[in-house]
């Protein structure tokens, strides 16, 4: 063999090689992890429904990489231990190239030590406490810094609330938004007696003695507002028990962070007039953007009646940027396409422009919704998109950190140290 017909082989093989290693087999696999039945299938139900939708609508774009995508739907049934087994499930059997789920913080730290073990991808769709970075999860939620505090500063700064109710359910998510919070209101000049906590189960239904104690908080005459991290269908004792108690949002306005329109869905809302959420995305946005999405969801789900809500865009969002990562890396191999989504650009329903940054957070505009009757939040207070930070600057031992899968390779660099701590699944 001469040398020009050696090195001509020698080519072709490495043409082959690499086509090989950017293989791709069809059909494309999903996987969608949210619980449709327990305690949470009140809000992680549509979610399921809205990546359907959206993988639908791709398929029918061509699909993607010349490969149709299949939506493979497990139900973790809002038990937090059978979301691991589940998550490994995806990977192992089903052999999916990404999954898009969870919604509790305890959800999703029982999935990422297996997403980490496996090398998975995982896009995370709802607000989180922060104080966490994996280079295999996408958090596409808010981070505190884009919930929690602007939350917080507006009932300070437009409400004058003076003394603070924080109530959550009993798991990662509100314990830590809460330690967050109560660092900076006392920061802010909120004495430490001015600040309530506490914490129920998820499930709750009795919510006479909690309510009683937030109403009590207030007899010095101090402005209350409640800060809300109860999630599930607890939230619908906890709204029916403010109504019957007579507390209205001008006595004691509710400041909730995971009820949005999918929950008071299921709730009379003629009491909770003027009750308050920060999110996001609202459905009553009005932008063309939003349109359209809402119209397509009641096309594909076959109810006008049918609500969106913030989580479901933060899908949209993710689910779009993954599709444009694997197109532009010709691949839905994991550690390629992890590398291709810092940087991504995708355009949110709001009317401004969602990024994807090097610490896997988004871009995300705030917003304040004020309940109305009908059930849908007007939108009194919106910022321009705000960078998620996954450490919050008011804990000191979170201060120092920093987050930068892209140039760092780090999601814990010390600042001070200038070391990468790397604590896997429990950061």
């Amino acid at each position: 063999m001469t040398t020009k017909t050696l090195l001509a082989s020698l080519s072709t093989a490495a043409i082959l090689a690499a086509g090989a290693a950017h293989a791709v087999d069809c059909p494309i696999k999903v996987g969608v992890l949210h619980s449709l039945s327990g305690t949470m299938a009140i809000s992680e139900t549509t979610l399921k429904d809205t990546m359907l939708m959206l993988i639908d609508q791709q398929n029918a774009k061509g699909g993607l990489l010349g490969c149709q995508l299949e939506a493979v739907v497990v139900d973790p049934a809002s038990d937090w231990p059978l979301f691991a087994e589940k998550a490994r499930e995806l990977l192992t059997v089903d052999k999916v190239s990404v999954i898009f789920g969870a919604w509790t913080s305890v959800s999703r730290k029982s999935v990422l030590p297996v997403i980490e073990e496996l090398d998975g991808l995982m896009f995370y769709p709802v607000q989180y406490e922060g104080e966490e970075s994996s280079r295999n999860v996408f958090y596409t939620g808010a981070a505190p810094n884009q919930q929690a505090i602007p939350a917080v500063d507006y009932m300070i700064d437009e409400l004058g609330v003076e003394k603070f109710a924080l109530l959550g359910t009993d798991y990662v998510y509100p314990r830590t938004t809460n330690n967050i919070l109560q660092a900076y209101l006392q920061s802010k000049g909120i004495a430490p007696e001015d600040i309530f906590v506490n914490y129920t189960p998820f499930g709750q239904s009795d919510w006479a003695t909690i309510v009683g104690d937030v109403v009590a908080l207030g007899a010095d005459g101090k402005k209350v507002g409640v800060v809300s991290t109860i999630n599930g269908d607890a939230n619908i004792g906890f709204y029916k028990e403010l109504a019957a108690a007579g507390v209205s949002a001008d006595d004691i306005p509710v400041m909730a962070f995971s009820v949005g329109e999918e929950e008071l869905s299921g709730l009379d809302t003629s009491n909770l007039v003027g009750h308050l959420a920060a999110w996001n995305y609202f459905m009553s946005a009005d932008t063309p953007e939003n349109k359209t999405f809402i119209d397509e969801w009641h096309k594909f789900i076959g109810n006008d009646a049918r609500v969106t809500n913030d989580p479901m865009e933060a899908h949209y969002i993710g689910f779009n940027m993954w599709v444009n990562a694997v197109t532009a890396a010709g691949t839905t191999d994991v550690d390629t396409v992890i590398d291709a989504l810092p940087g991504q650009t995708f355009p949110n329903l709001t009317g401004t422009m969602a990024e994807m940054l090097p610490n896997h957070h988004l871009t995300k505009p705030v917003l304040i919704g004020e309940i109305q009757a009908d059930g849908q939040f007007d939108i009194i207070s919106q910022t321009e998109p705000v960078p998620g930070d996954a450490w919050t600057d008011f804990l000191p031992e979170s201060a120092v950190l920093e987050s930068d899968w892209v140039t760092l390779k780090c999601g814990m660099y010390n600042t001070e140290t200038k070391t990468c701590v790397q604590l896997t699944s429990n950061y």
